[in-house]
């Protein structure tokens, strides 16, 4: 059995008519969700309730976002912990060891405070506490992204959704090439925030931090602390199929990320950064697009848009 999903018996009702109340019992598929240690150096800096696997890339992300490393310099080893003797390895700690010289942690950032796979930072008490200061600029990247090129990256993240296919419980993170449209890396997590983390420490471990002239696409909405992720990164783009919050609005405007949401179908609303989806005119930056283009100051009520149909899930069994 795989640990990103774990099989258990379920019950099933329905109530179709004509019919009526039906019940059947089935095995289902979970996504599964453990705690992974992140530990800088054998010390312990946070836990999170993550999908495993690529566990070193969530915990060299996770230090990005924090403003611990910039880089694969930084970083001299990153590998999972052996479990304690005599019982089975469960593979749930990650011990990062930085470079020589590279500072470590400070110790506001060192905590004993669960970090969920629902809200991430929810220890933190301000937001000043969590504006990270970016080892990398963005607001000088200037990348433009067509908006016919940017409406096909949902549908092209959700065709790479393994997991999700199965279980219908996972987020996704996908990296794009900007110019050319190029799904550069997909990881799945029952934790949005985890999911980004992960991107971000596959671009670290591969050596392309920042992530200059990319769009970072996430399957649900923008929070405050993606946002700060993608900042964190060098990530000029962040794209969303649900809404921002006022807060990750607020601070892609200030760190000059564009931040893009409620991209369904052949629209989109741009809260932030809009001249890297339209052009000097105001127009959409590719001659042609036929995408619909909202800016932020006029966007349309949440409530009237409705959630792309969802599909029943395959993978489990009838």
């Amino acid at each position: 059995m795989s640990r990103v999903t774990v099989r258990r018996r379920v019950v099933r009702v329905r109530t179709d008519p004509p019919d009526g109340v039906s019940v059947s019992r089935r095995e289902d598929v979970l996504a599964a969700e453990e705690p992974l240690e992140i530990r800088v150096g054998g010390r312990r800096l946070a836990v999170t309730m993550r999908t495993p696997g690529h566990d070193i890339e969530l915990a060299t992300g996770y230090l990005v976002a924090e403003g611990v490393v910039g880089g694969a310099a930084d970083v001299a080893t990153a590998q999972v912990c052996a479990g304690t003797p005599g019982e089975p390895n469960m593979y749930n700690v990650v011990d990062v060891r930085l470079a020589a010289g590279v500072p470590g942690p400070s110790a506001s950032l060192e905590r004993n405070v669960l970090t969920t796979s629902a809200c991430g930072l929810c220890g933190r008490t301000s937001i000043d506490a969590v504006r990270t200061r970016s080892a990398f600029e963005v607001r000088d990247d200037d990348v433009r992204v067509a908006p016919d090129l940017l409406v096909t990256f949902p549908d092209r993240l959700r065709a790479t959704q393994a997991v999700f296919e199965k279980t219908g419980g996972l987020h996704a993170a996908g990296l794009f090439d900007a110019a050319t449209g190029e799904l550069l890396v997909v990881r799945e997590d029952v934790g949005r925030h985890n999911a980004v983390d992960k991107v971000v420490g596959w671009a670290l471990t591969s050596g392309r931090l920042p992530l200059r002239g990319t769009v970072l696409m996430v399957s649900g909405r923008a929070s405050f602390e993606l946002t700060q992720k993608a900042y964190t990164a060098g990530i000029p783009v962040l794209a969303a199929v649900s809404a921002p919050s006022s807060l990750a609005v607020e601070l892609a405007e200030d760190v000059g990320v564009t931040l893009v949401g409620f991209l369904r179908g052949g629209s989109m609303v741009v809260y932030a950064g809009e001249q890297r989806v339209l052009d000097d005119a105001g127009d959409p930056s590719h001659d042609g697009a036929d995408a619909r283009v909202h800016v932020h100051d006029n966007p349309p009520d949440p409530s009237s848009a409705a959630p792309p149909e969802r599909t029943p899930r395959t993978g489990a069994a009838a």
